[in-house]
């Protein structure tokens, strides 16, 4: 039996109330499963603009998802649609004022209109805006949540999974999804090692609101330093993400703020006009990390503590709902058919669904790292000329829109926007 002040009756366990984590427990609970979700923060601390400055791009299948769980109707208001993506090589500070190179890529949603239901790219949306739709949803859904609150010991049984949090209350369940990010502590107790490295550089940003329109188009430039997207936000801002040494990121988050627009604007160009910086600039350290497992006896793995991505594309997130889709509909139909939820022939369904794209994603945008993020001649001759042969070959730039709208493969329901 559970501690006092720890619920019972509970069927799967989700260490981390983050966006994938948040999104699983919808799923599960609209299907009839009760989750419980910890985590060290509570959600209205999740959701102050000083807490996470970053902005994603979802892809529309994922949006899709957040309909079928009806919070859709929370985001909307806040979701850009990406209408056109513009990827451009540039050589130096400043080279979006330039216009695009003769090696570019030229992404526009409406060559994919016909097959996507007229989906745009994506949509952009601030994460605090996101975590703020999910924590409603999740306190409308009655899902109990348990925060401030710390996974401090797990095991894994034969039957269960019991969770300790630090102030004692036990928690047991069928299964406990890790979800708290890559410092996993459902990862380590259930003895899955990971691997990755660091990269040597820090990601810088920073909202704007921008002087003239963007037409609901992202631009990402290639200097020799990184990326340097200008992703749109709704009311006329952008966020701004760029990769600089970690040593120069580290001088831009101390930077006066007069010092840092200077910067800025020798980065941005003036093709949108100025940009004038609103609220904290945020910097983070940038690295790879994959679990060389997804899954353990009574344990399985999302978001983060499954894997974490270089943002080059921004794809990390993405992989994070897509994995929560996945796991969502094997718990679901497997208590359906009145399997044991957390046995290893279930969750190895979830592992193996979710398995080899993950990993292709993952060395393929540490790939794209090393291959941008250099100043060598005969690499920028060799990327430049993939690019311009992408941008002619129409087959080729419409199966990368689709990819990255999460609709190849084989789609979990949720990811179709239909309910489990």
């Amino acid at each position: 039996m559970a501690n006092a002040g720890a619920p019972e009756d509970v069927d799967v366990i989700i260490a981390g109330a983050g966006i994938a984590g948040a999104t699983l427990a919808l799923a599960l609970n609209q299907a009839g499963l009760k989750p419980v979700l910890i985590d060290p923060v509570v959600f209205d601390a999740q959701v102050a603009p000083t807490f996470d400055g970053r902005a994603s791009a979802i892809a529309y299948a994922a949006f899709r998802q957040w309909r079928a769980l009806g919070v859709g109707a929370a985001l909307e208001p806040y979701a850009q649609r990406i209408e056109q993506i513009l990827v451009t090589d540039g050589q130096t500070p400043g080279a979006a004022a330039h216009g695009p190179s003769p090696f570019f890529l030229r992404f526009d949603s409406a060559e994919i209109a016909d097959s996507s239901d007229g989906e745009p790219l994506g949509y952009l949306l601030e994460n605090r805006h996101i975590r703020a739709a999910l924590a409603g949803a999740v306190m409308d859904a009655g899902i109990e949540v348990l925060a401030p609150a710390k996974v401090a010991r797990a095991t894994f049984g034969p039957r269960e999974a019991v969770v300790r949090l630090a102030d004692g209350r036990e928690l047991r369940a069928p299964v406990a999804v890790g979800a708290e990010g890559r410092g996993s502590v459902i990862r380590t107790e259930a003895g899955i090692g990971a691997v990755g490295w660091d990269y040597p550089q820090t990601g810088v940003v920073a909202t704007v609101r921008l002087e003239r329109p963007h037409g609901g188009v992202a631009h990402e430039y290639f200097l020799p330093g990184g990326p340097f997207a200008i992703l749109p936000l709704t009311g006329d801002r952008a966020s701004l993400v760029w990769t600089e040494s970690s040593r120069r990121g580290a001088a831009l988050k101390a930077a006066r703020p007069e010092v840092f627009h200077a910067h800025l604007q020798r980065r941005f160009g003036d093709f949108l006009g100025e940009a004038t910086v609103e609220g904290p600039v945020f910097t983070y350290p940038l690295s790879l990390q994959l679990a060389e497992r997804f899954v353990a006896p009574r344990a399985a793995l999302l978001g983060d503590a499954a894997h974490g991505v270089h943002p080059i594309a921004g794809q990390g997130l993405n992989l994070g709902l897509k994995g929560a889709a996945a796991l969502a509909q094997v718990l679901v139909e497997a208590s359906r058919l009145g399997e044991d939820i957390g046995s290893e022939a279930v969750l190895e369904r979830y592992a193996a669904w979710r398995r080899f794209d993950t990993v292709t994603l993952s060395a393929g945008m540490d790939a794209f790292v090393r291959l941008f993020s250099n100043d060598n001649p005969l690499l920028r001759l060799a990327r430049g000329a993939w690019m311009a042969a992408v941008n002619r070959i129409g087959p080729a730039r419409r199966f990368f829109m689709t990819e990255a709208g999460g609709a190849v493969g084989d789609l979990p329901r949720l990811l179709r926007g239909e309910a489990l």
